[in-house]
């Protein structure tokens, strides 16, 4: 069975932290942050792990920011030209990893007292680990600073500090709190985007995708927009950007974002979708059977998506659309296709016993359906 993943933070982390914070500066008292920082540890999950080691970061560091600072930069292990983060361990050569992730929290608590200060810190300890989570305290009580030091960012040598200035600036981060002001109006990221969507970077082209398909669940009609001025004649890896990024609006069957991708026609033809078993419980999964005839004298590009209704507590049901597959159908031609569907409970989702539907979903549009019974 793979380690939990709270486990990432733990006794080791904790000394390994204390001994380089030590050897930056003499006067860190280990033994006490040892102490405070394992009180507890072991009942705590991931992210409350962090906050918690940042609690007795904060009982032991000094008071003084910009002191603290520089203690913390001078912990740090060299920066790497690589871009994979997830090896990172702390060493003898100093902290890297997870461990970084409680020191950019100690930042984004004590840091917006000097924001300039501050703003230099993440961007070393961005290197190391991610401060995308740390760095957004400061987007919203000093974004004149933040967004001029972002534009700087994007021109940064670290291809860790450019993903910085999508990741960071992402209106809905996972894990991280919601930037309401650019939930409500995105604009001041969008010149740092233009820059970066061509980034010679795919780390840092996968973050400006994360963070257009962020905007695009609140302002759609702004990536059509986007997708009109970027995606004509794009360059292969743009393209491939500019798709994942579109990717929520696609399986929502937007018609100008389909049309975009030139798969806004409707089929022509017929489909059919039938589901085995038709009786099923919870934690098993079911399969599906398409097929698709063409009555059309060309070949037509499909995008097929299908979507579950899922039964709710209260009674009621919510579709979920999930990806299908991108195909091609020849003139007057077939296709038959099959997929499993696991009905498994996962962490962020619960299932309920009821009639659930499934709508076969092409180019967009609802083709066919059908249904099964799910029990506990």
């Amino acid at each position: 069975m793979a380690e939990a993943f709270k486990n990432l933070l733990n006794a080791d982390t904790v000394h390994a932290a204390a001994t380089q914070l030590q050897r930056a500066w003499p006067k860190f008292d280990a033994r006490r942050f040892e102490t405070l920082a394992l009180q507890g540890l072991g009942g705590l999950e991931l992210k409350a792990r962090a906050m918690h080691l940042c609690d007795g970061l904060e009982a032991t560091l000094p008071a003084d920011f910009a002191q603290a600072a520089g203690i913390i930069e001078r912990s740090l292990a060299p920066t790497r030209d690589d871009e994979d983060l997830s090896a990172l361990r702390s060493s003898d050569a100093g902290l890297a990893g997870w461990v970084v992730w409680p020191l950019s929290e100690f930042v984004a608590r004590r840091g917006l007292a000097e924001p300039q200060r501050a703003l230099r810190l993440l961007r070393a300890l961005t290197q190391r680990f991610t401060a995308e989570w740390a760095i957004r305290p400061f987007i919203e009580s000093f974004p004149e600073l933040s967004f001029a030091t972002l534009a700087c960012w994007t021109h940064d040598p670290s291809a860790h500090v450019r993903r910085l200035v999508s990741e960071g600036s992402r209106p809905r981060l996972p894990w991280g709190a919601q930037l309401k002001g650019l939930i409500e109006d995105p604009s001041p990221t969008l010149p740092l985007l233009r820059v970066l969507q061509d980034d010679p970077s795919a780390y840092v082209r996968r973050s400006v995708a994360n963070h257009l398909n962020d905007i695009a669940k609140d302002h759609p009609s702004l990536i059509v927009a986007w997708l009109a001025e970027h995606l004509p004649h794009a360059p292969p890896p743009r393209r491939a950007l500019l798709k994942h990024a579109c990717r929520t609006l696609i399986k929502q069957g937007h018609p100008q974002v389909l049309a975009a991708w030139g798969l806004g026609r409707a089929l022509r033809g017929t489909a059919r979708l039938s589901v085995t078993p038709r009786r099923l419980r919870i934690g098993n999964a079911f399969e599906m059977q398409v097929s698709v005839d063409s009555s059309l004298a060309r070949a037509q590009t499909l995008l097929i998506d299908y979507a579950v209704h899922h039964v709710k507590a209260a009674g009621h049901s919510t579709p979920k659309v999930f990806k299908g597959w991108s195909v091609e159908l020849p003139a007057h031609g077939q296709i038959r296709l099959t997929k499993r569907h696991s009905m498994r409970a996962v962490t962020t989702r619960r299932y309920h016993a009821g009639r659930h539907e499934v709508d076969l979903r092409i180019n967009g549009a609802i083709c066919a359906s059908a249904f099964f019974d799910l029990s506990l």
